[in-house]
């Protein structure tokens, strides 16, 4: 049985509409306080990060003010990457962490997503419990007027996020000589990402650094990849990098303006931590891997592991297995050596640090050929149109058409009223020939 309120990635929607208002987000708060209380533990902290979204200034208050009436203190961050969040939630000893985002979605919807005081997503059975609380009479979960939580804005959660993530690297470690065109999405990466990069030595060619409110993912950031292939080629870069609404997720290309998804990235950080002797056991992918990826690791006697879509899957399975790498071809990649949760700034700091000693990133980076993969995303009123009978009967043509010759994958997405079609196959025309079948039957 799915959740009623969390998807794949939190909670996220319209503002203003179903679970994206304030009314909401004061039950979320007060809930999940209960929750946590519930739970006994001496200190009851919250700390809450935003990305850069107008709707942020209305929703956080009242996700304050229930965390507030149900007795936890808080402290907020203002607009910090998502595992700075989870990072600082470990480091602080806070109780949860609560995310303020909807990633690369456009700046009309927002949501949360929730970090426990491990750092790490929460699990669907701990949602499944604030999800009760989220229904229950919010009258008994509120705190006696004494007991009341505290608010504390802190002003330095950037610079703590830039201190750990140095951490990671070794002193001497400088960029000095690489010149980087970097594409914030007008995001939550937009404070940290330049003054890091800057501060190693590199030269930076900021693109999608002025937020304001509207134009977060705007034509910008990872799901925008060619504003980086222009500007590499423009400024004679060495590389790109673009995160997207949240900086969990990296998309990069080469000094020839050649996109680098999640795969490559994760095919390149496989081989060098083998070498390396850094790699525990294997890698964890996605339903959405492209099947290059996976062949490049047989190839390298790197075991390979597919779960959900959704990098809360992916680190669950990561846990499981003991593998400390892991993500998703959109750029959800996930450090366990380093990181709980995505990180795309992270993980251009492990890419660069391959790259200093002067090699190219198209060398690098293009570790193996991918199978040609169309993926089409259908918008819809009712993701459980894919349950109708006609739909069933249309996947069902078109697998069969597809046979051996590749694969297909329907699914709703977890974020957005969409559902996604991917197909793999060596033919082109086959793959559009199966998609349309299906997107005949959902229109």
């Amino acid at each position: 049985m799915s959740n009623k309120y969390f998807g794949t990635d939190g909670i996220r929607g319209t503002v203003n509409e179903g679970n994206i208002t304030g009314e909401k987000f004061f039950k979320f708060g007060l809930a999940a306080a209960t929750y946590f209380k519930n739970q006994k533990k001496a200190k009851q902290i919250a700390i809450i990060a935003k990305d850069t979204r107008l709707s942020g200034y209305t929703l956080e208050p009242a996700l304050v003010s229930g965390l507030a009436s149900g007795g936890m203190h808080i402290f907020t961050l203002g607009p910090l990457p998502t595992n700075g969040l989870a990072m600082l939630t470990k480091l602080m000893k806070a109780n949860m962490g609560i995310m303020i985002t909807a990633s690369h979605n456009p700046y009309y919807d927002n949501g949360l997503k929730l970090f426990g005081p491990d750092g790490m997503k929460l699990s669907d059975q701990i949602e499944k419990k604030i999800e009760k609380l989220i229904d229950a009479k919010s009258t008994k979960q509120l705190s006696n007027p004494k007991l009341l939580g505290r608010v504390k804005r802190l002003e330095d959660g950037n610079d703590k996020y830039i201190k750990i993530l140095r951490k990671n690297f070794p002193n001497n470690f400088r960029l000095k000589g690489t010149k980087i065109v970097l594409d914030c999405g007008n995001g939550a990466g937009y404070i940290a990402a330049p003054k890091l990069l800057k501060s190693l030595g590199a030269k930076v060619v900021s693109i999608g650094v002025k937020p304001n409110g509207f134009n977060i993912n705007d034509k910008c950031g990872s799901t925008y990849p060619s504003k980086i292939q222009s500007a590499v080629k423009k400024y004679k870069a060495h590389v790109g990098i673009s995160f997207d609404g949240d900086a969990d997720r990296i998309i990069m290309c080469d000094e020839n303006g050649k996109i680098i998804d999640g795969d490559q990235i994760i095919g390149m950080l496989a081989r060098r931590w083998k070498s390396k002797k850094i790699l525990k056991n294997g890698v964890v992918g996605t339903l959405m891997s492209n099947y290059g990826l996976e062949n490049f690791l047989r190839k390298q006697k790197i075991k390979f592991f597919r779960t959900k879509v959704g990098d809360r899957y992916v680190k669950e399975k990561m846990k499981n297995l003991n593998f400390n790498l892991g993500g998703e071809q959109s750029g959800h990649i996930i450090l366990g050596k380093f990181a709980t949760t995505g990180d795309g700034l992270m993980v251009a700091l492990e890419v660069l640090f391959s790259l200093r000693k002067g090699k190219k990133a198209s060398n690098l980076l293009n570790v193996f050929k991918p199978l040609p993969q169309i993926l089409e995303n259908v918008v819809v009123k009712n993701k459980n149109i894919i349950n109708t009978l006609k739909c069933k009967k249309a996947i069902k043509k078109a697998n069969k058409l597809m046979k051996e010759n590749g694969r297909l994958l329907i699914r709703k997405s977890g974020t957005e009223p969409k559902i996604r079609i991917m197909g793999e196959s060596h033919n082109k025309n086959l793959i559009l020939k199966c998609i349309n079948i299906i997107k005949r039957s959902i229109k």
